[in-house]
């Protein structure tokens, strides 16, 4: 070892006081689904702890999420930087009001959805490692939504890529295969102009933490290509979110794999590259936001209407459900483009509730398949009279999907609608009123051809089959959880704007990544 080398006083760079209890909420939604995920692996030939496992390690995640999202509102953002590094040389975890309420929703969507399959997941699936697949997936969704590194966001969409697709070919049928290709040739696409964007935002600040660089683009906006790094990330996240034009992927490829699997995808990877647009574009390129903010609102129509006319061509449910989560995306699209606080504060609010409602919808198809054979409304009918109860759920997801009254979808629209009109923006609010208008219509036709319809003329009267307990207790929580948000929103909004506040005024995120100034 050189003499260099052994003089070298490292403690400056480097983090000394102990970490305390309270920073391991910080990291424990993604540590407990890694950890376990990795164990399920390792007993991969006892399957029948899997499911068992699993429940146990997202009930935990749910309480660990809880606990951090009271901690953020409580005492502002909280970081934790790994190695004992100081940043941005280590990199930060760091949580506010958004990301731990995404991260929040997203283990209670995942909870619920792998309650649904103890039953709908045969023991092949669980073989080839479904529960797996799973827990990992979740490890990179929970990281994506609490990382405070860029690079380290980028790894994290690697980690839920890979297991995603694994959970797409879980089955190995044509139709699987074949939008398990398309899903990941385009999804490498967006991957690669993310990964060619943040090897460019290195090159131009030599940091990739997000509190160093909210910090340094406000400084450097003269003399670096801001705009050119804005139009990388929102074409890399456009594509990861399904935002128009390149939201093909997303209807060939959700439909394909189980039920479970598409009410996983449609609630949750989407709302990823929602995140990752609202951290980056409102977050980091502020101003060049405002400046593509015309491009985006476009955009977000687009994205809208091409959604709910895709839904309202459909007859299969699992591609109505694709479509209303395109049309979705147009719509939070829209609050990123306003980039005031009660825009930003709808798209947050509407992305929880897209997590639940779409969530819901696909499992919805899931029971309608077990009661009446069928996904297609050419051939689904009398649903009303096999299950009643069914034909109830079905009604509240249609109203809480559709943005009218009782369901939560109506006040996040209402938000982005008054928010639109304060700014003079009269196309997106005409375009999130039509596009409630046309999501309406296509969930009519279902529920008037699949549960009002009698019958069909030529074919046999249904015979009511059996439907799994588990999918009906999933599937009424998301009810319940949408009723709550529809009913008393006050609490969500609040949450809402705080996260929104947040993201204009990035301060109070920078203080917890840096507490003393010391910004390098």
């Amino acid at each position: 070892m050189a003499a260099t080398d052994v003089m070298v006083d490292k403690t400056a760079a480097m983090i000394a006081a102990p970490v305390t209890a309270a920073d391991w909420l910080v990291i424990a939604p993604v540590l407990l689904p890694i950890m376990f995920g990795a164990l399920l692996v390792m007993i991969r030939h006892s399957i029948r702890w899997h499911a068992l496992i699993a429940l146990g390690v997202l009930a935990a995640m749910i309480g660990a999420n809880v606990l951090l999202l009271m901690r953020v509102l409580e005492v502002g953002p909280v970081s934790m930087t790994m190695g004992s590094w100081l940043p941005p040389f280590g990199i930060s975890f760091t949580v506010d009001a958004l990301g731990a309420a995404f991260s929040l929703t997203a283990s209670v969507v995942a909870l619920l959805c792998c309650a649904s399959s103890v039953r709908d997941i045969d023991a092949a699936g669980r073989r080839y490692g479904f529960y797996p697949f799973l827990l990992l997936m979740m490890a990179g969704v929970s990281g994506a939504f609490l990382t405070g590194d860029m690079f380290n966001l980028y790894v994290w969409f690697e980690v839920f890529l890979i297991s995603s697709f694994g959970l797409l070919i879980l089955g190995s049928e044509k139709p699987q295969i074949d939008g398990a290709t398309k899903y990941a040739v385009l999804n490498l696409v967006g991957t690669t102009l993310f990964l060619i964007a943040t090897g460019y935002l290195y090159g131009t600040f030599g940091t990739l933490n997000m509190a160093d660089l909210a910090v340094k683009a406000g400084q450097m906006g003269e003399v670096a290509p801001l705009m050119t790094l804005a139009s990388l990330y929102l074409l890399a996240f456009g594509m990861k979110a399904a935002a128009f034009p390149v939201n093909f992927w997303l209807p060939a490829s959700y439909h394909t794999p189980p039920v479970i699997t598409g009410a996983l995808f449609g609630g949750l990877l989407t709302k990823v590259g929602v995140y990752a647009l609202l951290r980056t574009l409102v977050m980091i390129f502020a101003v060049e936001r405002a400046v593509l903010s015309g491009v985006i609102g476009w955009v977000a129509v687009a994205t809208m209407l091409v959604g709910a006319l895709g839904a309202l061509a459909q007859s299969d449910i699992r591609r109505i459900s694709g479509f209303l989560v395109i049309s979705g995306v147009g719509i939070m699209l829209a609050g990123i483009a306003l980039g005031s606080v009660g825009g930003l504060s709808g798209a947050i609010f509407y992305a929880l509730h897209s997590m639940l409602a779409l969530s819901a919808l696909y499992l919805l198809g899931g029971l309608m398949r077990q009661k009446g054979g069928s996904f297609s409304l050419h051939t689904l009918s009398g649903l009303y009279l096999a299950s009643p109860l069914m034909t109830a759920l079905a009604f509240i997801i249609a109203l809480a999907v559709a943005g009218l009254p009782l369901g939560s979808g109506l006040w996040p629209k209402v938000m982005l609608v008054r928010a639109s009109l304060e700014a003079g923006a009269w196309p997106l609010a005409l375009a999130i009123l039509a596009s409630g208008f046309l999501a309406t219509i296509a969930l009519g036709r279902v529920f008037i051809l699949a549960f009002w319809r009698n019958g069909i003329a030529g074919q046999p009267r249904l015979e009511a089959g059996k439907v799994s307990l588990t999918g009906y207790g999933a599937v009424s929580v998301l009810v319940i959880a949408i009723l709550a948000m529809g009913l008393a929103p006050e609490p969500f909004i609040r949450v809402t704007t705080a996260a929104a506040t947040g993201l204009l005024d990035s301060s109070a995120y920078v203080h917890a990544v840096f507490p003393a100034g010391g910004v390098q």
